[in-house]
């Protein structure tokens, strides 16, 4: 493998390029007109604009990347995340003009793709499951009869599903058909299939998932959990290797079960397999992700594999080189998604220009990040700006690194949900490690980032004032007017 191009812009672009570049291997940049400034641009050996913003007329053009990296004489793509990482139509087009798909078989993508045909393909196996529908719906009242016997509340999901999109909560039958054609209705514009079935609703679940490694040998290994109960719109903004509540035992229960669900579709590669876990830590499958995740590193952190690297040495025929016994957690880590949006304001994205932009830095902080100072936030894609993530011996160390990486994290310019993160960080709940998915509903409210910018306002108003008394009268109007101004510049960082 001489040169990859990879199909997707932003921070993964860059994570993806140099671990290749550590490789000896040569990278393509793929660009939209919008990124045409972008980091990933101008780190590529080489960098081809490929249409408009919209990602419809660019990252999505499967045909259009694919006669790029056949003109630039790439012998894989890497697709990231996001966009076409998770297109079987894709995986299969890259194949078969000789190209190396860095990823799982078109093959596999369908069957875990879709959550009923995922449901039927790791029954064999034994994988606990939520007690629900194996089947879509396609009579109404013979599903009402099945919600009956599961007893309510159930919850409606759509099969092609994701980020909470087609769900609805059921909690009586008088409810469940106006529902039903909701999540039909939903399902049918995010995802073009209507197709929808119901299981138990989990009321309050732990969101853990399990990286899994598999080569083409028929070698499949897991890479211990990652704990993402802490979401927004049911996607995730604080993930942590290994999680606080899973006993040893338990943890190798999971592991055994993401690779049997991994055996079940034949997967190579990276990929990762979900499961809700109850308040007596049962554990039921959710659903595979056949791609790398955007929480990957804190599993590189706690392993010491780099997964990217990993995923390029599968898609070359290499083996894994490693079996379950070698494989062992080394301390705790953490991540924290800098997104550009506005927690005080129920996480609405935000766009404008980084007018200030530092990183943290020091011992155990990484930030795999995309953007500079001065450049602008684009309205086109994730809001997603930066990953920040902290390591530390113990939990208690990779929290506390946390926090002062987040204070050090100068951003100005646009709202992010670095304060969020630090009331996270802070939080009796999740110091203890006793949450779950319901912890914004339960602990957070956008005052209480409020009251704490007030508050650290006040204080530095407070030490300006202590300032300005010691200096001579002519200069303390001009002097309080900058401390003024210096203080409301500050709030966006605290």
């Amino acid at each position: 493998m001489r040169k990859i191009l990879v199909a997707n812009r932003g921070e993964i672009a860059l994570r993806v390029m140099r671990t290749a570049k550590e490789m000896g291997i040569k990278t393509v940049a793929v660009f939209s007109e919008a990124d045409r400034n972008a980091l990933h641009v101008r780190y590529a050996d080489e960098a081809v604009c490929i249409g408009p913003a919209a990602s419809s007329q660019s990252y999505l053009k499967m045909d259009t990347i694919i006669e790029v990296a056949q003109k630039t004489g790439a012998d894989a793509i890497h697709p990231g995340y996001g966009f076409l990482s998770e297109n079987a139509e894709f995986a299969d087009k890259v194949e078969k003009t000789g190209i190396t798909f860095i990823g799982p078989t078109g093959d596999a993508m369908r069957t875990m793709g879709s959550k009923i045909g995922a449901k039927q393909a790791v029954e064999k196996f034994n994988v606990p499951m939520v007690p629900g529908t194996k089947e879509a719906i396609q009579d109404v009242l013979a599903a009402k009869k099945i919600a009956a016997s599961i007893g309510y509340p159930i919850l409606i999901k759509a099969s092609a599903g994701g980020g909470g999109k087609g769900m609805r909560v059921v909690n009586q039958e008088s409810e469940f058909e106006e529902q039903i054609k909701l999540a039909q209705s939903e399902a049918i514009s995010a995802f073009g299939d209507g197709a929808v079935f119901i299981e138990k609703y989990v009321g309050s679940p732990r969101h853990i998932e399990i990286q899994i490694l598999g080569d083409n040998f028929g070698n499949i290994v897991y890479l211990f959990e990652r704990e993402c109960s802490i979401q927004r719109r049911h996607q995730k903004l604080v993930e942590e290797a290994p999680s606080s509540c899973l006993t040893p035992e338990i943890r190798k229960q999971m592991g055994e079960a993401a690779v049997n669900v991994a055996k079940a579709c034949n997967y190579s590669g990276a990929g990762t397999v979900e499961f809700l876990v109850d308040e007596q830590l049962n554990f039921y499958f959710l659903e595979m992700n056949t791609r790398l995740q955007v929480e990957h590193p804190v599993t590189e952190q706690i392993v010491g594999l780099d997964l990217v690297k990993e995923q390029i040495r599968v898609a070359r025929g290499e083996k894994l080189g490693y079996t379950q016994q070698d494989l062992a957690i080394h301390g705790h880590a953490i991540e924290l998604r800098v997104c550009a949006e506005d927690p005080a304001n129920n996480f609405l994205p935000d766009i404008g220009k980084l007018t200030t932009y530092k990183v943290p830095q020091g011992y155990g902080v990484r930030v795999d990040d995309s953007f500079e100072e001065g450049m602008e936030i684009p309205i086109h894609y994730d809001p997603m700006i930066a990953k920040l993530i902290t390591f530390g011996k113990t939990r208690q160390e990779a929290i506390t690194r946390m926090i002062r990486a987040i204070k050090d994290y100068k951003i100005s310019g646009i709202e992010t949900t670095l304060p969020f993160g630090l009331f996270v960080m802070q939080h009796e709940a999740f110091i203890n490690g006793n949450f779950d998915t319901k912890f914004i509903d339960k602990y957070f409210k956008p005052e209480m980032l409020k009251h704490e910018v007030a508050h650290d306002e006040v204080a530095a108003i407070a030490a300006a004032l202590f300032q300005k008394s010691s200096e001579p009268a002519v200069n303390a109007k001009a002097k309080q007017d900058e401390n003024v101004l210096w203080v409301r510049k500050r709030k966006v960082n605290n």
